[in-house]
């Protein structure tokens, strides 16, 4: 975020933003009355880093003695996101609840440990996955989250490197389309993606990519490239998106989030294949004014409740 020109923004609404400095106490700093924050790589870093434990300890410490202060998002919404086993047993659900639309998430399988090679055949078989799959870490933010894989046979299945999740390769046009959600209002960006494989298992070698550098709106690659023409896909349905939107938003109980959706070139099936924490929002213009009208509508929501923090009107950041 350029804090400074959203600053300048809110200002001109009688909204105060403050930016937090989680090394210190936040009862010095504050009050607040909505805490903006992109707490996702320090919740995994204090998995095994003590500064960051410090850091989430402190920011934790006064988020309960602060009750009235809002949290975009809360942490509990946020750590189902930051683990794939979690957030693609939430897509796996989407089928059902969004069957009219058309909606669906490919077949997946979490794998704890790489064992018994036999045995993880037979759970892709019960959970009709089928190759080429596309094979990511079980953690899902941070720098290692975007290493992923894809593998064309069971012979390559030892490349895997548990915990993570194994998941159908879908045929989709090498377009990749992102949803961006920021409270009741959200954008769809197309994006390059990965191109299509043969169907069904090969002798293709297992390769090995970073999806950050396969999707960013300037990627070029080899493996974004087309093999052979084919008809545009149409894009995803902007009603069948805004009912994807109102399903993840209450399932969630999140309001920064994105999707990552792809649109199957056989079946022209709405395909979900991540979510993702407070993404970056690029190729969004409006997304501070967006932002600045979800806080207003979060504030405006508790006043009528008759639930308000010491401070009037004020917005902070934390990353």
């Amino acid at each position: 975020m350029n804090l400074d020109v959203f600053s300048e923004m809110c200002a001109g609404h009688e909204v105060e933003v403050v930016e937090i400095d989680l090394g210190q106490p936040l009862a010095t700093q504050g009050p607040f009355d909505v805490i903006v924050h992109k707490l996702s790589d320090i919740i995994v870093e204090a998995e095994h880093d003590q500064q960051s434990q410090h850091l989430l300890a402190n920011f934790q410490s006064y988020v309960l003695a602060h009750p009235g202060t809002i949290l975009l998002d809360p942490l509990p919404a946020m750590k189902q996101l930051l683990d794939r086993f979690a957030s693609y047993r939430i897509m796996s659900q989407l089928h059902n609840s969004l069957r009219d639309w058309r909606i669906c998430s490919p077949p997946y399988l979490a794998i704890h440990s790489t064992g018994d090679m036999s045995s993880i055949q037979q759970a892709m078989g019960n959970q009709g996955l089928s190759f080429p799959l596309i094979c990511k870490t079980r953690v899902a933010h941070g720098l290692l989250s975007h290493e992923m894989s894809l593998i064309f046979s069971t012979g390559s299945l030892p490349d895997v490197q548990p915990p993570c999740v194994l998941q159908s390769f879908v045929n989709h046009g090498a377009v990749l389309h992102k949803v961006f959600v920021v409270g009741d209002s959200h954008f769809c960006v197309e994006r390059p993606s990965l191109k299509n494989f043969p169907s069904g298992p090969c002798d293709r070698k297992t390769i090995f990519f970073n999806s950050h550098e396969v999707s960013k709106p300037e990627s070029s690659s080899h493996l974004t490239a087309l093999d052979e023409q084919m008809p545009c896909l149409p894009p995803p349905s902007s009603e069948a998106v805004a009912a994807l939107v109102r399903e993840l938003r209450a399932q969630l109980g999140m309001a920064l989030f994105g999707v990552d959706v792809i649109i199957n070139i056989r079946t022209h099936t709405l395909t979900v294949i991540d979510i993702n924490i407070f993404p970056g929002y690029e190729g969004v213009p409006q997304f501070f004014s967006s932002l600045l009208d979800h806080i207003k509508s979060v504030l405006d929501q508790r006043s009528s409740t008759g639930l308000r923090s010491d401070s009037e009107y004020g917005a902070s950041g934390s990353n």
